[in-house]
C-alpha cells in the first residue's frame, strides 16, 4: 500500500485513532518502513494533462484513430499534481522501446480526473477493484470495449517504473497485426463489385507525413469526395504482415522515401503513382507545396469519372488550406525551438558569470 492509500483509508477509520490513541501525524508514523511517500509533481514539469478536455470526446477521437490503424487505445488517468504519473509519461517518452511500442500499438490519452466524463469513464475503466491510485491505465478496442484495467503499483520497482515491466503489459494487449495482402485483395474486390478503382497509400508509423496524408484522407469532407471513384487503402510497410512485400509489388525501387501512393483497377494493374512531380520521377509525398497540389490534382482528375468539377474545387481548396496550416504549425514551432536555445544560451551564459 502506498501513502496516499494509506492516507485514504485512515481518513475513514476512527478505529485507528481510537485504538492507537494517537495523533494523526503519529499514526503516520506507524506506516511500515516498505512504505514510501506519494511521489509529487515537479512544478516545473510541463502540463501532461488538460483538465478541460472531455474524457468522453478524447476516448471517441481515438477509438477512431486506433479502428483506422488497428490500433488499441491506452486510458492513462490522473493529473498534473501526480508525480508517478510524470515518472510513467516521462518513461513513455524517454525509453526507446516503449516510445516504439505505444506509437506503433496504441492511441494512448491523457484523461485529468477532473476533467468532464472522466469519473464515469474511470469508474467503468476500473470496476470490481478497490484502492486505485493514479496514475491508472486501461486498455481498449477500437470498439471502446475494455480489455483491461490496470493498478500502476505492480508496475513500480522502487521510486520508479519498472521499464520491462512496463513493456511487458503493453505488449500483452497488442492487437494482432493485419495481412497487407489479406486487405489489399479485400478492397480490390469492393472495387469491382462497385466498379470504382482503389486509391492505394503506403505509410509507417515512424513517418510524420504519412500521418498528415492520412488524417487528411480521413477526414469526412475528403471522404464524400474520393470515395464517389475510389476505395481508398492504407497499407502499413512496418506493422502489417507482408507490406513491405505489397509496396515492391508497384514500387520496385524506393527514390523518394513516403508516404507513397499508387491508383490501382480493380484487377490490381497500377495506373498512377504519386512519383509524377514535375515530370521528375519524384515522390509527391504529402501535397504541401503548391506544385505538389497540383500534380496531386493532376493525378485524381486523370483518375476519376464521378467526382464532379466542383467536387475538384473543393479538394483543392482543401489540400491549399491544409497546408497554410502545417507551413503555419511549421513555423510556430521553429520559433519556439528559437527561443528555447535563447533561453538556454542565456542561462549558460548567467551561469558562466556567477561561477566568475
Amino acid at each position: 500500500m502506498r501513502l496516499r492509500d494509506f492516507r485514504r483509508w485512515s481518513a475513514g477509520s476512527t478505529v485507528c485513532l481510537v485504538l492507537l490513541g494517537c495523533t494523526a501525524g503519529i499514526c503516520l508514523a506507524q506506516v511500515p518502513k516498505s512504505e514510501k511517500p506519494a511521489a509529487k509533481a515537479d512544478a516545473k514539469k510541463p502540463s501532461i494533462y488538460d483538465k478541460n478536455d472531455d474524457a468522453k470526446v478524447q476516448l471517441a477521437a481515438a477509438s477512431t484513430r486506433a479502428e483506422r490503424s488497428n490500433k488499441r487505445v491506452l486510458l492513462m488517468f490522473g493529473g498534473d499534481w501526480c508525480g508517478w504519473c510524470h515518472k510513467l509519461h516521462d518513461l513513455f517518452a524517454q525509453n526507446a522501446e516503449i516510445r516504439r511500442l505505444l506509437s506503433y500499438e496504441y492511441e494512448l490519452v491523457m484523461i485529468d480526473t477532473n476533467a468532464p466524463h472522466a469519473p464515469e469513464l474511470l469508474e467503468e475503466c476500473s470496476k470490481g477493484q478497490t484502492g486505485v491510485a493514479f496514475p491508472f491505465l486501461a486498455v481498449m478496442d477500437a470498439g471502446g470495449k475494455l480489455l483491461v484495467g490496470q493498478k500502476t503499483d505492480p508496475l513500480e520497482q522502487g521510486d520508479h517504473h519498472d521499464p520491462k515491466k512496463v513493456k511487458e503489459f503493453l505488449a500483452r494487449w497488442v492487437v494482432e497485426p493485419k495481412d497487407a495482402q489479406v486487405v489489399l485483395q479485400a478492397a480490390l474486390s469492393r472495387a469491382a463489385s462497385e466498379d470504382k478503382k482503389v486509391f492505394l497509400t503506403f505509410g509507417a508509423p515512424w513517418c510524420g507525413w504519412c500521418h498528415k496524408l492520412e488524417d487528411f484522407l480521413a477526414r469526412p469532407e475528403i471522404g464524400v469526395i474520393l470515395t464517389r471513384d475510389f476505395v481508398v487503402l492504407k497499407v502499413d510497410v512496418d506493422r502489417m504482415t507482408s507490406g513491405k512485400d505489397v509496396m515492391k509489388k508497384y514500387r520496385p525501387e524506393e527514390p523518394g522515401g513516403i508516404p507513397w501512393f499508387t491508383v490501382l483497377d480493380a484487377k490490381g494493374d497500377k495506373l498512377a503513382t504519386s512519383d509524377l512531380l514535375e515530370g521528375q520521377n519524384k515522390n509527391v509525398g504529402y501535397p504541401a507545396e503548391p506544385k505538389e497540389i497540383n500534380a496531386f490534382m493532376s493525378m485524381v482528375e486523370g483518375q476519376a469519372r464521378r467526382i464532379e468539377p466542383g467536387q475538384i474545387a473543393e479538394l483543392r481548396k482543401e489540400l491549399e488550406q491544409a497546408s497554410e496550416k502545417i507551413v503555419a504549425e511549421m513555423k510556430q514551432r521553429a520559433a519556439e525551438a528559437a527561443k528555447k536555445k535563447e533561453r538556454n544560451q542565456s542561462c549558460t551564459a548567467c551561469d558562466v558569470n556567477l561561477s566568475g
